[in-house]
């Protein structure tokens, strides 16, 4: 119990659940939007459509390992091209993983990176969507963006929902990309130390083991509670057909 007690007077274990919840409350909603967004436009009837397809899905299975030191080289505030592309149109950009401010952000950029999973997910839920339920709404007169709010997102919902539950589960366990990033100290200044990064410190480099596992079931638990809240307003939220 002195370990459990111990949590809640360790600034370090507090600046890695705000990091962490900052990170999951960010990433998780942009990463179903862009997944939907993603997943409408390769649902089109254009040519090569293939090749797009097997371009977004590509990310995904590169090694996450060679995505973050891509992305680390990307982030670069000197050579690095997302810098480089910002100052084409008059912005100087910002410093990413070696800036407090904007490592949490490099963050969840890099995130949208490996979106090629959930958009496949998403893809195929919007082509079991009725066609018949399209027509008819076209038939009364609602237009693009009415069809896609009031039959789209409806028949898609669990399928967002279940990608909503698992995304915030990998963002709550967050780590290889960023000790990969910061070679495991979560810089700079503690601006990318994650829960699980600290839970590595704690287990790992300091060995003291007790304190790790009160700091994952604690992690445990914050996911147990987040996963329940959004199963208690999935039910306002998610259409089942027949329910």
């Amino acid at each position: 119990m002195e370990n459990y007690r111990n949590l809640w007077e360790d600034g370090r274990f507090l600046t890695s659940l705000y990091n962490t919840t900052y990170y999951a409350v960010i990433a998780v909603p942009l990463g179903a939007i862009f997944g939907i967004l993603l997943a409408m436009l390769l649902n089109l009837k254009v040519r090569g459509l293939s090749v797009f397809r097997t371009i977004f899905f590509l990310p995904s299975i590169t090694p996450v390992v060679a995505t973050a030191i891509v992305w680390l080289w990307m982030f670069n505030p000197r050579s690095g091209i997302v810098n480089f592309v910002l100052s084409l149109v008059g912005i100087h950009g910002p410093g990413w993983m070696g800036s407090p401010e904007w490592a949490k952000p490099a963050l969840i950029l890099m995130s949208l990176w490996s979106l090629g999973g959930a958009v496949v997910i998403y893809l195929a839920a919007l082509q079991s969507v009725p066609r018949e339920l399209l027509e008819a709404s076209e038939l009364d007169g609602a237009n693009v963006q009415q069809r896609i709010w009031n039959v789209t997102l409806p028949m898609i919902s669990p399928v967002i929902f279940f990608n909503v539950i698992t995304g915030l589960i990998a963002a709550f366990q967050l780590f290889t990309e960023v000790h990969v990033m910061t070679g495991g100290k979560g810089g700079p200044a503690d601006a990318t130390l994650m829960m699980s990064i600290y839970l590595w410190q704690t287990a790992f480099q300091f060995f003291m083991m007790g304190y790790a596992s009160a700091q994952a079931w604690v992690l445990f638990l914050i996911i147990i509670a987040f996963t329940v809240v959004l199963f208690r307003i999935s039910g306002r939220l998610v259409y089942y057909g027949g329910r």
